[in-house]
């Protein structure tokens, strides 16, 4: 099995108050840190195409529009070690040209230095899924890369 081009990269955080979420080019991350010993059944979360709740332990963490539209049936929460909660936001439309810059509208924006990065970084993504013959993980990327990069003669 391959190692992922964002295991082999790395990702770019935008942290929170209840923790951090990242992208790639198919995904969104987010990661909750939740009192010690938290269990599954204390936890509520709803995927809906453009809008997400979570509850925990009956207070609201997230709660509200997403920045873009999920496939809301193939997201799906894991509690790792009854002490972090994961969320994994499957992308309605997975493009380098879709880099979110919030998790929610108007909420947990990126700022713009860090959603540089993001950019760049979807981008290799993108090139390295077209090219699968090639390792762009420990590539740098200059010039016109904004909105997902240049449409290349295929």
């Amino acid at each position: 099995m391959s190692t992922s081009f964002a295991e082999k990269s790395g990702y770019i955080p935008c942290n929170t108050e209840w923790g951090m979420w990242y992208q790639t080019l198919e995904e969104v991350m987010v990661e909750i840190n939740v009192e010690p010993g938290t269990k599954p059944k204390e936890i509520s979360v709803v995927f809906k195409p453009k809008h997400v709740t979570c509850v925990v332990k009956g207070k609201d963490i997230i709660k509200g529009e997403l920045f873009a539209t999920v496939h809301s049936d193939e997201c799906i929460w894991d509690l790792e070690d009854r002490k972090l909660l994961r969320l994994t936001l499957t992308k309605g439309n997975p493009s380098a040209g879709n880099c979110w810059e919030s998790l929610l509208k108007g909420q947990y924006l990126v700022d713009p230095m860090k959603f540089d990065q993001m950019e760049k970084k979807i981008t290799l993504e993108r090139f390295q899924s077209e090219n699968p013959g090639f390792d762009f993980s420990g590539a740098e990327i200059t010039g016109n890369y904004s909105g997902g990069g240049p449409d290349l003669p295929s």
